[in-house]
């Protein structure tokens, strides 16, 4: 016969027995930001902690050079925590991946204690490159999450949540091309592409009053010509088009690129575009059963979590490329007041601070408790796959 509890107290002291090893290496990889596909410092110090503590460690995995594979066990089922460890480009770690990544790795150390008991496996995966390039997005093509029975992480934020909501969302690059001529001698001889890229703008602008309220279109432009004195020949933008939900999105594809299409056609101008389709975020889908589980061992160590599921998005997240595979939560602990938002100078000193560090630790001890109700009763994730698999 198990004992859930006394397995829970376990796991609980291992992480405190290590805390002050957890916190200086989350304060390090804070010191020391690296960007989508750089994090080799970060990837490095985490995958040597995990094989120190023996887990199996895979480097470079999916053809990425800094995502990895950390394993300890070989039974049945397979729990995996997913460490982020990029940091914004400019702001360094403002989101507070140095927490994630750490407090991932720090709950797989702690559950292999349960997997010891149960016969279960913990596996702990170093995705890179969140913020900018959708790292899991490449890994969730490449297989890297097709062999888990559930998945999870805790983000660092201003509220402590377990149902997270995030936007799906696809990047589109448009260019217009025209004919240049001088903007006073011989303005009639030019076809002005930066007229077209207002024109697409502003048809963006008239289109948000028929969104849905969750959707989202933004974006800048990144060439609106090449001197005052000529009209512009060529103009390009960036935007991202956000759903909450898949299938709308490609509805809104189509209604976002019209605006585009209908100033290329005003003006005369070109017009290409590109759908980053390669980087495509999918919208979340938290597992209830899971969220409920990791729920009750965060009220355990003493966290008020938010009673009202509100379904304000945290933005876009690659968690949901792998929540459309497996059973995933994706949820939040509060390391910053609630006016402090994440991706600004405030939060990036929280992810530094002491709330900072208590965030890691019960960020870690929450998942790790949660790892052992999912290794010793199998009926949570029969539970959460039956939830998965409904349409």
């Amino acid at each position: 016969m198990i004992d859930v509890k006394q397995l829970k107290e376990a796991v609980r002291q291992e992480i405190a027995r290590r805390q002050d090893e957890l916190v200086a290496l989350s304060l390090k990889i804070h010191s020391n930001p690296e960007i989508a596909f750089q994090e080799e410092k970060a990837a490095a110090w985490l995958s040597e902690l995990l094989e120190a503590s023996g887990f199996r460690l895979e480097r470079g995995i999916c053809q990425i050079p800094t995502a990895f594979r950390a394993v300890y066990g070989s039974g049945d089922p397979k729990i995996a925590f997913l460490a982020e460890y990029d940091a914004l480009p400019g702001m360094g770690h403002a989101c507070g991946h140095n927490i994630i990544g750490t407090a991932s790795t720090a709950a797989g150390i702690a559950a292999k204690i349960a997997a010891e008991v149960t016969g279960g496996t913990v596996v702990v995966i170093g995705t890179p490159a969140e913020e900018v390039s959708g790292g899991k997005v490449y890994m969730a093509d490449r297989g890297a999450f097709e062999d888990l029975d559930c998945a999870m992480l805790v983000h660092p934020g201003n509220r402590n949540a377990v149902m997270s909501y995030s936007l799906a969302c696809i990047e589109l690059d448009v260019e217009y091309f025209g004919r240049g001529s001088h903007a006073a001698a011989k303005p009639e001889e030019g076809v002005n592409a930066l007229d077209a890229m207002l024109l697409g703008f502003q048809g963006i602008g008239l289109l948000r009053q028929q969104l849905r309220e969750s959707a989202r279109v933004h974006g800048i432009i990144t060439d609106g010509g090449q001197a005052v004195n000529v009209i512009p020949q060529r103009t390009a933008a960036s935007l991202l088009v956000r759903s909450d939900d898949d299938d709308y999105l490609e509805e809104l594809r189509g209604k976002v690129l019209a605006c585009f299409q209908a100033g290329a056609e005003a003006t005369g101008c070109r017009l290409e575009h590109r759908w980053g389709d390669a980087s495509r975020y999918k919208a979340m889908r938290t597992n209830t059963a899971l969220a409920r589980a990791f729920e009750a061992n965060l009220r355990a160590l003493g966290r008020v979590v938010e009673e009202q599921e509100s379904r304000r998005s945290m933005g876009s997240t690659d968690m949901g490329n792998v929540s459309a595979i497996v059973p995933a939560i994706h949820p939040t602990i509060a390391i910053a007041p609630a006016h402090v938002p994440i991706h600004t100078d405030e939060f990036r000193e929280c992810a530094a601070s002491e709330e900072g560090q208590r965030g890691l630790l019960d960020a870690a001890m929450a998942m790790a408790m949660t790892a052992v109700d999912l290794l010793s009763d199998p009926a949570i994730l029969q539970s959460a796959r039956q939830e998965f698999e409904q349409p």
